[in-house]
């Protein structure tokens, strides 16, 4: 019996075309799963059910009526997508109150070119407030809880989008990337996450959206479970729309001309400040060893200027950005920071701690503009090190995090003591360089391991090939051991 809750978006569409199977058996297998894990992960915040059990009917209607060549390549297979996009009859509040209610009466670009593929949307996921911060907790929907752990977070602001496809409950989705915010969550809930070159997919049809010269760091990309979704996704989801004008027409390589005997690996162990636990480091060696042994070039680097990757995000981000981030929590109006955290401290605010937090801090390096472009400098540096160590045909293997997935709120803690472990992913939208997020299977206490693996721009064809490597290696996503109903 085919179990359709293990394989890739691009197996099930065979499986369909070849009426090996159903859209709507698969669409309801998906469905039960939601509805089975979703009351402890709180990962889908709005469904839409019964139009997609209709659009399944209609897709298996097609198979008996039009030839399986002609068929879009994902047609008839299920997905969900992250609320801050635009899904037509679906809420787009991106966890603000002020927005509650809001609902969509169209599709965003990428949602619209998924659905055109044949792809058919079960509803919409849970994010941050204003999807800023790493934690997918909000005032409007609640906090998305980790599938191998509830007491653990899924990560944020694409949090309850890789909770809802680590669970099992969907086979891939449509996230976002601005700071760590699809590798983050795919790291965490144990799934493939690939933030794309900067530029390549447009963010139309998104709230919030990156002021005009931040919109190549806003990068929009596949959540997935199965490694052999990603380029096919990246594929449907790339290229101008004429709305963006941070997208442009750029050619995207192929995973399978890679020979993995022509590729430099860089072994990257951690910032040089913060390190990462002794299970990741060693996860990731055993992930260098395996390239390695493929034939790939591996040899381990430090890179100096990754002490400063956390103020180099704010400093780049921060000069990019028009709009403070206080005026994005406000819809357009300065949120008063100062009587917010009185009235959040009396449990009255609608606002999280930590999104009056980054409003009071945005950027880090708010009013002192020589340390600032101190630190863009740095970044530049970065870049152009990085630049000449990879090559054209080179990778990065570097930590998502720190740690496996934390306790809720504890990443809380640590900004308030000013360690900022996130700064291992935003670096890198910064710099506009693709990374993909990839699984290394589960820690001692049953959390996903994982790691990033960063190429040269428009090198997104050589993250993917890596990461098919390393699932083959490693065996990819695990199905979360607790499995509740």
């Amino acid at each position: 019996m085919i179990d359709p809750g293990t394989l890739s978006a691009v197996a099930i569409a065979r499986l369909i075309r070849e009426r090996a199977t159903t859209s709507r058996d698969v669409v309801d297998y998906h469905i039960a799963a939601i509805e089975r894990v979703n009351p402890v992960i709180n990962a889908v915040v709005c469904t839409r059910f019964a139009e997609a059990r209709r659009e399944a009917d209609e897709a298996d209607a097609r198979v008996r009526t039009v030839a399986s060549g002609d068929l879009p390549p994902l047609h008839g297979v299920p997905c969900t997508i992250k609320e801050c996009f635009a899904l037509a009859g679906m809420p787009q509040t991106a966890g603000l109150v002020a927005r509650r209610g809001r609902l969509s009466t169209s599709d965003a670009t990428v949602v619209a070119r998924v659905r055109r593929a044949g792809a058919i949307p079960l509803g919409v996921t849970n994010v941050s407030e204003a999807c800023m911060w790493m934690e997918s907790n909000n005032y409007v929907y609640g906090k998305t809880s980790n599938p191998y752990d509830p007491r653990c977070i899924a990560g944020g602001s694409s949090g309850g989008e890789a909770a809802i496809v680590g669970s099992g409950a969907s086979p891939f989705g449509v996230g976002s990337d601005i700071g760590g915010s699809i590798r983050g969550p795919a790291f965490f809930n144990g799934v493939f996450g690939h933030k794309p070159t900067g530029g390549l997919v447009p963010g139309s049809g998104q709230h919030p959206v990156a002021s005009p010269r931040a919109r190549r760091f806003l990068t929009t990309g596949p959540i997935t479970r199965r490694a052999e979704d990603l380029m096919p996704l990246l594929r449907i989801l790339a290229g101008p729309d004429g709305e963006d004008p941070g997208c442009i027409d750029m050619p995207i390589g192929e995973p399978a001309a890679v020979d993995v005997r022509s590729l430099t690996v860089l072994d990257v162990p951690d910032d040089g400040r913060l390190g990462v636990s002794d299970e990741l480091r060693a996860a990731q060696e055993r992930a260098a060893s395996a390239l390695s042994a493929r034939g790939a070039r591996v040899r381990t680097v430090r890179f100096p200027e990754l002490r400063s990757q956390f103020e180099i995000w704010s400093a780049m981000l921060g000069g990019a950005q028009d709009v403070p981030f206080g005026v994005t929590l406000g819809e357009g109006e300065p949120v008063p920071v100062g009587r917010e955290l009185v009235r959040w401290a009396l449990r009255r605010s609608d606002h999280t701690l930590m999104a009056l937090m980054l409003a009071l801090t945005d950027p880090i390096t708010r009013g002192r503009p020589g340390l600032t472009a101190r630190f863009i400098e740095r970044g530049r540096a970065l870049r152009a090190a990085i630049d000449d160590a990879i090559g054209r045909t080179g990778v990065m293997l570097y930590p998502v995090y720190p740690t496996t997935a934390p306790r809720h709120f504890a990443p809380v803690r640590d900004y308030l003591r000013l360690r900022f472990p996130s700064g291992y992913q935003g670096v890198f939208n910064v710099l506009e360089l693709p990374a993909t997020a990839v699984p290394l299977g589960l820690d001692r206490h049953g959390l996903p391991l994982g790691l990033q693996v960063v190429g040269p721009h428009a090198g997104d064809h050589l993250t993917i090939a890596t990461a098919l490597l390393l699932e083959d290696a490693f065996g990819g996503w695990v199905r979360p051991p607790f499995q509740p109903g």
